[in-house]
């Protein structure tokens, strides 16, 4: 199994805490915020990381090197100062010949404490070129955003949620390579959840639901969130 971790962004509402420091990088408890989400991508099994960085990528690549502290493989796909976006960043890495056949994405603030194997399994069977993770969030967490009926995303709105989504993005997510083949165009700026936004329509997004709430440090909110259930962990 590989892990794309998306890292390249400005994280522009974090600036005032990260002072300078990419998000990935953001201490907490006295360690970078990816060794936490590295840590816990180990001890789900996953060990090829391809971690796409922007800003901050020469701080972020000194810090997690090769990722053998973990006991991790991990290599890059750099996008310089010229940033893309998500999806962007994604067609980077396939146009470098970075990507395996099937992987997860997993946006650079996400800590997820859920197992990802059986999101993994789960996907084997289906044959639409993505899946989401999604929890019933009905406005718990931030604005939910997605319709779910147990196999399919329905409909994946992040841009103009409607009030009947009971569903939000998980921040996990599996791909075909050949779907950012062929709906990315190359050397583009592009937002991955435009790309799911078109596959929820077109029935091409499998889902697969989780209970548990996910972490991020996106915001200072997210970031209190975050500290607390850390300090509450045997991380």
């Amino acid at each position: 199994m590989q892990c794309v971790i998306l890292a390249g962004g400005l994280g522009t509402r974090m600036q005032t805490l990260a002072k300078g420091l990419p998000k990935s990088l953001i201490p907490i408890k006295n360690r970078p915020f990816l060794h936490y989400q590295l840590s816990l991508l180990a001890k789900q099994g996953i060990k090829s990381i391809l971690l796409c960085v922007g800003y901050g990528a020469d701080q972020i690549e000194r810090y997690a090197e090769d990722g053998r502290t973990w006991g991790l493989q991990i290599t890059y796909a750099r996008e310089g100062n010229d940033l893309r976006g998500t999806g962007g960043a994604l067609r980077l890495a396939y146009d470098q010949g970075r990507l395996q056949p099937v992987f997860f994405v997993l946006y650079g603030d996400s800590y997820l404490p859920v197992n990802f194997l059986p999101v993994w399994t789960y996907f084997e069977t289906r044959t639409e070129p993505a899946l989401m993770v999604v929890l019933k969030n009905e406005g718990r967490w931030d604005r939910s955003n997605a319709r779910f009926d147990g196999q399919k995303i329905t409909c994946y709105d992040k841009r103009n949620p409607v009030p009947d989504m009971a569903y939000i993005d998980y921040g996990l997510s599996v791909l075909r390579a050949e779907a950012v083949d062929q709906a990315i165009p190359p050397r583009s700026v592009y937002d991955l959840s435009d790309l799911f936004h078109k596959f929820s329509e077109r029935g091409k997004l499998a889902g697969f639901e989780v209970a548990t709430r996910f972490y991020e440090i996106g915001s200072p909110e997210g970031l209190k969130d975050l500290t607390a259930y850390l300090s509450k962990s045997s991380e």
